[in-house]
Parts: structure tokens; sequence; C-alpha cells
């Protein structure tokens, strides 16, 4: 099996890339943004299905671990996956995962609220034994920041990033003092 491609970007289509290695062009499917003609390194994970041999590609190896745990749930495939993760990042998914968000997750394309719920339960668990790093904002004033933010009239996935940083910045810090900061931000954009 394929591990790591190292190589240059040939091409870019809707959900891959021609991953030149060598004299061979490689093509990876990714949520990864890339410009053409530069250098790239993936981690690949190979899918062998009865009809197709297709190859995934990470910029690093949480992402894989993340898309490979994401596969292992009912219902999401490695395209509903590649979905998720070009959507959301890697990051925020995490947090959305460990902190019970489903609304975030629901929000790429192809999820629905009954498939973000199933993803929550089953790697809630799977997700907290240490493989991955949920960083201080697992959980706290983020859900709450989030809730205030949408009751304002922000769409989840505009302000996900930024509340995000906004809590893991000032983690002892209470909602209350949390939303006129994030206006604040909102408004320098």
């Amino acid at each position: 099996m394929i591990g790591k491609l190292q190589g240059v970007i040939d091409y870019i289509g809707s959900d891959y890339v021609i991953l030149m290695a060598g004299p061979v062009g490689y093509k990876v499917y990714t949520p990864e943004t890339f410009t053409p003609k530069t250098p790239a390194t993936l981690w690949i994970e190979t899918i062998v299905r009865e009809d197709s041999i297709r190859l995934f590609g990470f910029s690093n190896i949480a992402a894989q671990n993340l898309f490979n745990q994401l596969t292992t749930v009912s219902g999401v495939g490695p395209k509903v996956a590649l979905a998720i993760m070009g959507t959301i990042k890697t990051e925020t998914l995490m947090t959305a995962i460990a902190s019970g968000d489903a609304k975030t997750i629901a929000t790429a394309p192809g999820v629905g609220k009954k498939v973000a719920e199933k993803i929550i339960v089953e790697l809630k668990t799977k997700m907290g034994g240490g493989n991955f790093d949920f960083g201080d904002t697992a959980g706290g004033a983020l859900p709450d920041l989030l809730a205030a933010l949408e009751s304002l009239g922000y769409r989840r996935m505009d302000i996900i990033d930024m509340a995000q940083h906004l809590v893991s910045q000032n983690p002892m810090m209470d909602v209350s003092k949390l939303v006129p900061m994030a206006l604040k931000e909102i408004s320098g954009k």
C-alpha cells in the first residue's frame, strides 16, 4: 500500500488532485486546498473496492486518522467523510465531536442531523482515547458563544473558527464577555 506521496501538484480537479511523484501522476482525492505547480506531501489512505482503488490524501496524520474514524461510522463512506473534512476544519470537527455539536457537523453537504448525531455517538469515546488533541475548547463557553451569535443572525460556518479561537485564547472567560469580543472581531472583517 502507498503510505505517503511527495511531488508536485500537476492538476486540480473538483475533489482531487493529480500529484506528480517522479514520472507518475497519482489521482488523489483530498479535502485540502492546493495551488497548481507547487510541491506537496500527502499521507495516503488507500481504499480498495470491488470496482476501484482510490487514494485519499491528507497533509498530516491527524487528518488521515480523523478520515479513517469517520469512515467507520455506518452511513459515512469515503465521499461523505471527504465532504465533511472539506467543509469543516480538522480541529473544528474534532471539537464539534468532543462537545456534541451536531449542528456544526450537519453543515457539511450530505450530512443531516441524524448522521451528525451518529458521528458524535460513535466517535466521541473513540477519539477521546488520546489519538486526538481537542485542546481547551472541547466544552466550556464555545457552545454558548455559538448559540448567542446564531441568535443574533450569524451563520455557524461563518463564525465557528473565530469563536473557537476566542474561547481557546480566553478559556476562563464567560460568554457575557466573549460575545462583545466576538462582535468586535466580526465587525473588524
